[in-house]
């Protein structure tokens, strides 16, 4: 909350009739209560919608975000308060800036997070533009992440409640994007209390489940997706070990991710195996005891810094940082290479580092995210 008296509650001195707010609506009962909330508090708002794929492919699609159901729960929320909203084919851009390197990062060994790429290049970017080209004060979504001015301007903080944190797939965004982003969601205690305020302004989407797959993986089957998108990717290979012996074949280096145990069909060994390696080129899945995925150096590249002084002015941060989304932030040192890479050295060693994956930076002293950047193999 703004601490100036004279700032309304999105931080703009007039009133809140005067101040329009562009709302990323994904049809999901979170974006849909802050659309709710801003309408209900006398804000300007315009509701927007992306349809990100195929909409009668989406039509029969369940669990996923922005599908042909969501496009029609958004614009039902839209009505039931009484402000515009707009569908926007966005198929194109979704595709070119998130689909096509999701499937050339996972054939090429890594394990990507198109959450993130989504919200850095489609949500954060080309939505800003059109927020800014509807003559918006500003644009509001339903993360759960919290934005509180600093010193040096707004920062990017976690969420209140630790379970909905999503400041993992959120570490791309930049401070210009940061001054004109809205987080109204952020400072609930809870999603519970989140869909209290959605029965309070009597939502249709009150009750509606949270989304659980990636908006274009249906039932989390990556390897489905990624061979219709690239035909042939799934072929054949060999299972060995670290040192080079055959334990068994596999049907696609794309059926397997760092870290798994599962589904290797190599059992009837004295100790399990996990993948530890995935050989593209030589069409190998390489395995080895769970002692080998471990690592504490790990390598950084397109890097955002959100911190106050430059990345490159000192030799070493000491940060906490997420390796994955569903770790609890770790004690490191980032040693910065340049404005943009930087190696991250682990103070307690990580299982199943994976290229393709984020790292994300935080303060350790506070809630404040300082960054991060995309985990890769090294030079």
């Amino acid at each position: 909350m703004p601490l100036d008296p004279a700032l309304n509650s999105l931080g703009f001195a007039k009133p809140p009739s005067e101040t329009r707010v562009v709302v990323a609506m994904s049809g999901g009962v979170d974006s849909s209560v802050v659309a709710a909330q801003l309408a209900e508090e006398g804000y300007d708002v315009v509701g927007v919608t992306l349809q990100l794929y195929d909409h009668g492919a989406a039509l029969a699609k369940k669990g996923a975000c922005c599908a042909g159901r969501d496009i029609h729960d958004a614009r039902r929320v839209a009505e039931e308060m009484g402000f515009p909203h707009y569908v926007l084919d966005y198929e194109n851009i979704f595709r070119d800036a998130v689909i096509d390197e999701f499937a050339d990062s996972y054939l090429a060994g890594a394990t990507p997070v198109p959450c993130i790429r989504c919200n850095e290049r489609v949500k954060f970017k080309d939505l800003l533009e059109t927020a800014r080209d509807l003559d918006a004060d500003c644009m509001a979504t339903g993360h759960y992440i919290q934005r509180k001015m600093g010193s040096d301007g707004p920062e990017l903080h976690c969420a209140a409640d630790a379970n909905r944190d999503q400041s993992y797939f959120l570490f791309s965004t930049t401070p210009e994007q940061l001054d004109y982003l809205r987080f109204p969601l952020g400072h609930l205690p809870s999603k519970d209390a989140t869909r209290a305020l959605a029965a309070r302004y009597g939502l249709s989407v009150a009750d509606k489940p949270d989304s659980q797959d990636i908006c274009f993986v249906p039932n989390g089957n990556y390897a489905s997706v990624i061979e219709k998108l690239r035909p042939g990717a799934a072929e054949p290979g060999e299972i060995v070990d670290h040192e080079g012996n055959v334990l068994g074949a596999h049907r696609g280096v794309i059926h397997y991710t760092i870290g798994q145990r599962r589904g290797l069909g190599i059992g009837g060994l004295a100790d399990p195996l996990y993948v530890v390696k995935l050989d593209v080129e030589n069409r190998r899945v390489i395995v080895g005891p769970k002692d080998m995925l471990a690592t504490r150096r790990v390598p950084v590249r397109e890097i955002n810094w959100l911190g106050d002084a430059p990345f490159t002015d000192a030799a070493e941060h000491h940060v906490a940082v997420k390796v994955r989304s569903t770790r609890p932030p770790t004690e490191a040192i980032i040693r910065p290479i340049s404005a943009t890479e930087a190696e991250v050295e682990l103070a307690v060693a990580e299982e199943g580092v994976s290229p393709g994956q984020a790292c994300v930076f935080y303060d350790p002293d506070s809630s404040r995210i300082l960054g991060g950047g995309w985990i890769w193999k090294g030079a």
